[in-house]
């Protein structure tokens, strides 16, 4: 026969207040504020690279291998002080955002032929297939034959560089919208442009904007790519071009400083434009993953 359950004595534990817990209030560090400040850890690993950058070609000690850092720095202060490479930021970035505009617009009007209808969606999924895998730089022998040196031929192999990714990118958005924002839309009377724009650009542009973001990158180092090639017009070119011009100088930390140049862009419009675009639509929407 089993014997009865134990009785157990109650015990209350009392609450303990906020203010108690002294570890709660405790103020941070200045190391570790430091340490959790992401801009001074990013500055840190760019601080320590620039060091070694610095000590290896010191030990090298031939400038026409790898200038130092100090070196490409000098340089790089000089030619932007004396506006030549601003000018030639601005060359580059004003064909850079013709290409990029017009191969957004033609990824837009690709991407909505291919949620209108079923040849649309067929005709978009097989370009996609044969053209994105084809490097943009591999069609510059054709631009050269069609367009001649210049502008137009940097731009036709922008267009490519930027139409395929981002139109991928959003159609892979638009196909992933759930059922539910589309009957709200469909119940509130929406259709063709409207539809597209009230409804599935909102739902989708988290996948758009990383669309977006790789069109980027394609687009500038195909630009980079394309002026070394034949990036002059009337005697004039872009970053690539003052790239290859000052390699045939023999002028390495003016080619390190046009290098230089180009990561600067880059990054600026990854962590300045895409950022704010980013802060304003997908985080204050609430929907990153």
């Amino acid at each position: 026969m089993s014997s009865p359950p134990i009785a157990r004595p109650e015990y209350v534990r009392e609450q303990v207040q906020e203010h108690d817990f002294d570890v709660v209030n405790k103020p941070l560090t200045a190391w570790e504020r430091v340490r959790d400040n992401t801009l001074v850890r990013r500055l840190f690993i760019l601080a320590v690279l620039a060091g070694i950058w610095q000590a290896y070609a010191a030990y090298l000690d031939n400038a026409l291998v790898l200038p130092t850092f100090v070196e490409t720095m000098r340089s790089f202060v000089a030619r932007v002080w004396s506006g030549e490479l601003l000018l030639k930021s601005w060359v580059s970035l004003k064909v850079l955002m013709q290409g990029y505009a017009l191969g957004l617009a033609l990824a837009l009007v690709f991407t909505i032929l291919a949620m209108s209808s079923r040849l649309g969606n067929d005709l978009l999924e097989t370009l996609t297939a044969m053209l994105n895998p084809l490097p943009a730089i591999a069609l510059l022998p054709l631009a050269l034959i069609w367009l001649g040196l210049g502008n137009p031929s940097i731009v036709f192999v922008l267009v490519h560089a930027v139409m395929w990714p981002i139109a991928l990118n959003t159609h892979s958005g638009f196909m992933g919208v759930s059922g539910t924002m589309r009957m709200v839309g469909r119940n509130y009377g929406l259709t063709g442009v409207r539809y597209v724009g009230m409804i599935l650009i909102p739902a989708a542009f988290p996948s758009i904007l990383a669309g977006l973001k790789i069109g980027w990158a394609f687009a500038w180092r195909t630009l980079i790519a394309a002026e070394l090639v034949f990036g002059t017009t009337s005697g004039s070119g872009g970053l690539g071009w003052f790239i290859y011009e000052n390699k045939n100088l023999l002028d390495i930390p003016a080619v390190f400083s046009g290098l230089f140049a180009v990561i600067i862009i880059g990054l600026a419009v990854e962590n300045l434009v895409f950022r704010i675009i980013e802060q304003r639509t997908i985080l204050k929407w609430g929907m990153h993953s």
